[in-house]
């Protein structure tokens, strides 16, 4: 009997190649898939509320299911699976959000005038990615970058191999680059989607649920009130931040799977 299909959508900045430990562990239970890098096709460019980009994840899901699939995306990639889901219910049969709050109430509306005004505050994410360092003369230059900063001192050897063995490509002045722009990363942060109160006023048309970081600062900062609204029981954090499913990927992927037979079960685990 042939697995069921999940696919995974990922975070910004953060190519689905990054996550080969957590596909791994879940790939006892399905066939996992994804889109490789989210953003990059100019069909479908980076605009206010992610419209387009929920547009790019609609339509590779009809190009290639047949039948409703299991959507999972970290962060960004969780926020476009919900918004996939909620034009094309047909196409899923349930979704699961890793560290992909839903920014409601007084935080939408903060975050909606900051857009109109250009407001950036100086600990937004989009400062940071726009002065990213973006080229290395060769990829073990880059993983001695990164291996070097805090961020990702939690992160298995292996994980952050996979990195920049995806998260690269060659540059034609020579040695490598970031094959996730540092452009598109920072367009992405500035548009955070501020209209997602609205999935809120009426029954989600598929079953949905959150699992967390229980230290991540994105969630802190984003509140949970709406997202609690949301799943419903359906509602975990596990330890670790905002990059839990690098940080820890084999307990990720066991909650992440706890999750998803909670939701087609339809109870709370």
């Amino acid at each position: 009997m042939p697995l069921p299909i999940l696919h995974f959508a990922h975070a910004n900045s953060y190519p689905a190649g990054t996550y080969g430990m957590f596909f791994d562990q879940l790939r006892a239970h399905y066939d996992v898939r994804a889109l490789a890098i989210h953003a990059h096709d100019p069909r479908f460019p980076v605009d206010d509320g992610w419209r387009t980009l929920a547009r790019e994840l609609r339509e590779e899901l009809e190009r290639s299911y047949h039948a409703p699939v299991i959507l999972v995306g970290h962060s960004m990639g969780g926020i476009l699976s919900l918004m996939a889901a909620r034009r094309r219910p047909q196409l899923v049969r349930c979704v699961v959000l890793l560290d992909s709050p839903i920014v409601a109430g007084w935080r939408a509306q903060v975050l909606r005038l900051s857009k109109l005004f250009k407001y950036e505050s100086r600990y937004s994410p989009s400062v940071a990615s726009a002065r990213r360092r973006e080229h290395w003369p060769d990829i073990e230059a880059a993983y001695q970058h990164y291996a070097a900063k805090a961020l990702f001192a939690a992160w298995p050897q292996q994980v952050l191999r996979d990195y920049v063995a995806h998260g690269l490509e060659p540059h034609a002045g020579g040695g490598v680059r970031l094959r996730f722009s540092r452009e598109t990363e920072t367009a992405v942060y500035r548009t955070i989607p501020h209209h997602l109160g609205r999935v809120l006023r009426q029954p989600y048309p598929v079953p949905i649920g959150f699992v967390g970081g229980a230290d991540s600062v994105e969630c802190r900062l984003a509140g949970l009130e709406a997202t609690r609204r949301l799943v419903g029981p359906h509602f975990r954090q596990i330890p670790g931040g905002h990059l839990f499913p690098m940080e820890s990927p084999v307990q990720a992927a066991q909650a992440t799977h706890a999750m998803i037979s909670e939701l087609l079960q339809g109870r709370p685990g």
